[in-house]
């Protein structure tokens, strides 16, 4: 079979830098290809679709191992074969292929060894017939030997591509990184896996499809109040049909119908009229991460681009000078969690497959389509003079779900305290291994409730005994249907019979305790899991908390109780009403820990102290109780972004007033953090409003200064102006400013330490609680 070009090109085609990953991938695709071609035809296909990757163990010789890729298509006649396997051979079909280049089978098989044979069979077909192309044997005549092969089954189908004497460099690779290649092929092939009958194996390990950890659709937020209220959705569908134009099925070009030949490449013949769709979904992660968040971009079910991050970027296009502003994760310290699946079939990618064309105007149309020709930030927009409301999807998502503050407003799990990122992301690693429980939102939006259960609960006035408080115990008999009078007695005025003594009641053993315990608890989801440490071992914990009295052991009263379990796995218990918690601000975790580090430390035969194992089970398994500087101080800058921007909106009409408090150094700084923005105008009193760029202790003296332009309800809930006292009025001021000080001190020091953080932590807890809803 003769194929080109010439014996020394093919050699070279070895040495492109192409990852192993994509070498496979390429042989796959040609597969895949085949499998669309099939369900295209609607040919009933029994025996099913699928693909096996046979790698190299990690013992072998180079000289013995060998890379094998099988499939069960239709399989190929010898002209067929005879241009799959011929560099620089194209299909005429740049739109419905995977496998868009002839030159990718060479330059993949090139890469991985030096010998390929293909084989190739249709059902009926009495034989095998192959080609097979050896790099050390194949000369200038381009003649590569024919191959045929008995077949034991003539319904058998399919092709096989078998790959020897590999790369040694390559066969190190593939023997090590099984896991990794289904990993890979998990996410470039999700989409096919999950939406065709599709099956992928590698080294005899089916390969599952790395789905979106997303909230689901009937989930929404409310950005803005009143009349201004919008609902923006957790996810975003996507469906834009464009007109037909004609493409040029040689070069991919597309262009207006009409014209007699290709505006590209000059060829008539292939020009067709084609529709042209972007389609697909934007929405929110359940959990931020530092990487895997970003837009995946798909052509014809493969992924050419995954966590796509550059959509997040801006710059504006009409001034070549101007600088990319990175637009997300801007405001959140933990990562993002937009992400997103597009498809743009009808978009020209690289040789390569792992970008698309950037030139391509259906690319940038795309682009705008999904985030806007202005920036997302409303207020970067209008400092950079750019005055429509950008509505893309996108740019909702941004505003709706910008900030990683626990509860309903952002959809954060917390634990009426704080966010508890980690937690919300160890549950979507149990998402993506298939855990039944963890596939729907429920348990990270019941997180979401719980967060504001809590938070509802240590916001509410307690009783004070000093004052005359207490618990209305009729109350309680009448809502539980206690001591109600007897019916017949009530009619009749005779006086009711003395009750019969009841029997005395049998001592609750403790096993009958555990499991009232466990009936009557309500889930502590943040606390659930592997807790402990390498070290020491670990113990599947499931936390409980409880209204009641909680006893140890030897029935006495505790705070909190870990009772171990079989295979490892422990229930942990606290009493929410106990002093510990109420009283002297103990954290159910800290409870927690302390308890189940002494159980660590006498299974583990330990001599490391309670204290130290605390600090390891802390430092390994609670890393969201941690008091870090560097988070910290992101989650204050954030908050007071958001303060800055909505005391700007509230000064637009009348910033001078508010400028006339700026000291000679507040003003130098202002001008200075403004022109490090970019933002435009000669000075703090042009385009954009100055608030946003002044020291932060000014945000302070302003509300100060100026109560009633921020207060009752426009920045912060405090009352004023319908507070009728001067004491009443100073009181609600400094309600706010103690707090605001507090979280503007923070951001300009570099490391205050811990008492100033906790005291922060808390100031930025209350501070938020104080912020006015969204108008």
């Amino acid at each position: 079979m003769q194929i080109t070009p010439s014996a020394r090109i093919l050699r070279m085609l070895g040495e492109i830098e192409i990852e192993e990953w994509k070498c496979l991938a390429e042989l796959i695709d040609n597969a895949f290809d085949d499998f669309n071609g099939i369900i295209a035809s609607d040919i009933r296909w029994a025996g099913g679709m699928k693909v096996s990757v046979t790698l190299p163990k990690s013992n072998a010789r180079p000289a013995d191992a060998e890379i094998v890729v099988r499939d069960s298509g239709r399989g190929m006649t010898r002209e067929r074969l005879a241009d799959a396997v011929r560099a620089g051979w194209s299909s005429n079909n740049q739109f419905d292929k995977l496998g868009l280049f002839g030159m990718g089978f060479n330059v993949s098989t090139a890469r991985l060894g030096r010998k390929t044979r293909v084989l190739t069979t249709r059902a009926g077909d009495p034989q095998w017939i192959g080609v097979e192309i050896d790099l050390d044997e194949i000369g200038d005549d381009f003649e590569a030997p024919d191959i045929v092969e008995p077949k034991n089954d003539p319904s058998e189908h399919g092709t096989k591509i078998e790959i020897s004497r590999l790369d040694p460099a390559r066969l190190d690779w593939l023997a090590r990184n099984g896991k990794a290649l289904r990993a890979q092929f998990g996410k470039v092939y999700g989409w096919l896996l999950e939406h065709r009958p599709f099956e992928l194996w590698v080294a005899g390990v089916e390969v599952k499809p790395r789905r979106h950890c997303v909230w689901g659709k009937n989930r929404s937020v409310t950005y803005g109040s009143g009349s201004r209220a919008e609902q923006i959705p957790a996810v975003i569908e996507i469906d834009e049909p464009y007109s037909l134009a004609d493409a040029c099925m040689d070069c991919g070009h597309w262009q207006q119908q009409g014209l007699d030949e290709c505006e590209n490449c000059g060829k008539s013949e292939h020009l067709k009229p084609r529709e042209r769709r972007m389609h697909g979904w934007v929405g929110i992660q359940r959990y931020l991460d530092n990487d895997e968040f970003g837009i995946d971009f798909l052509r014809n079910g493969r992924k050419i681009l995954t966590n796509y991050k550059d959509i997040f970027q801006w710059t504006d296009i009409n001034d070549p000078t101007s600088r990319v502003i990175r637009e997300y994760p801007i405001e959140l310290g933990q990562g993002g969690r937009i992400v997103g699946e597009i498809h743009l079939d009808h978009v020209r990618v690289d040789y390569k497959k792992d970008t698309f064309d950037k030139s391509d105007p259906q690319w940038r149309r795309a682009i705008e389509y999904l985030r806007g020709r202005g920036p997302m930030l409303p207020e970067k927009a209008k400092d950079l003079g750019w005055h429509e409301p950008n509505n893309s999807p996108l740019a909702r998502l941004h505003r709706g779900f910008r900030r990683n503050d626990p509860g309903k407003r952002y959809l954060i799990p917390g634990d009426g305290q704080k966010a508890v990122h980690s937690t919300a992301w160890r549950w979507g690693q149990e998402f993506h291994k298939g855990i039944a429980e963890y596939q729907t939102d429920e348990k990270w939006w019941e997180q979401v409730l719980e967060h504001e259960r809590r938070k509802a609960e240590a916001t509410r006035p307690k009783p004070d005994p000093a004052e005359g408080g207490s618990v209305d115990e009729t109350a309680v008999d009448d809502a539980l249907g206690l001591d109600q009078p007897n019916d017949r007695s009530e009619a009749t005025g005779a006086a009711p019979a003395p009750p019969a003594e009841p029997p005395a009641p049998k001592p609750e053993t403790d096993q009958q305790r555990i499991a009232r315990y466990k009936e009557e608890g309500r889930p502590i989801a943040e606390l659930a899991g592997d807790l402990g440490h390498p070290d020491l071992g670990f113990m599947k914990v499931e936390a409980l908390s409880l209204d009641q009295r909680l006893l140890d052991a030897n029935g006495k009263e505790t705070a909190a109780r870990v009772v171990p379990g079989s295979g490892g796995s422990a229930t942990a218990f606290v009493n929410r009403r106990h002093a510990l918690f109420v009283r002297f601000g103990w954290s159910y975790e800290d409870a927690i820990v302390t308890e189940l580090a002494g159980l660590l430390r006498a299974r583990a035969g330990s001599d490391l102290s309670v204290s130290e194992i605390i600090s390891m089970v802390k430092e390994k398994s609670m890393q969201d109780t941690a008091i870090d500087v560097r988070t910290i101080k992101t989650q204050a800058e954030d908050l007071l972004g958001e303060v800055r921007n909505r005391m700007a909106a509230e000064l637009e009409d009348e910033p001078e007033r508010a400028f006339q408090y700026l000291t000679d150094d507040e003003l130098v700084a202002t001008e200075n953090a403004m022109i490090a923005s970019g933002s435009r105008g000669s000075g703090p009193m042009d385009e954009a409003p100055f608030v946003r760029y002044a020291p932060s202790l000014f945000l302070v003296r302003l509300v100060e200064e100026m109560p009633e332009m921020f207060l009752d309800g426009k920045v912060f809930r405090s009352p004023y102006n319908g507070v009728t006292s001067a004491a009443g009025k100073r009181q609600s001021v400094s309600q706010v400013t103690s707090l605001l000080a507090d979280v503007a001190a923070l951001a300009q020091q570099y490391d205050p330490g811990e008492l100033r953080l906790k005291r922060t932590r808390l100031s930025m807890q209350l501070l938020l609680d104080e912020l006015a809803p969204e108008r």
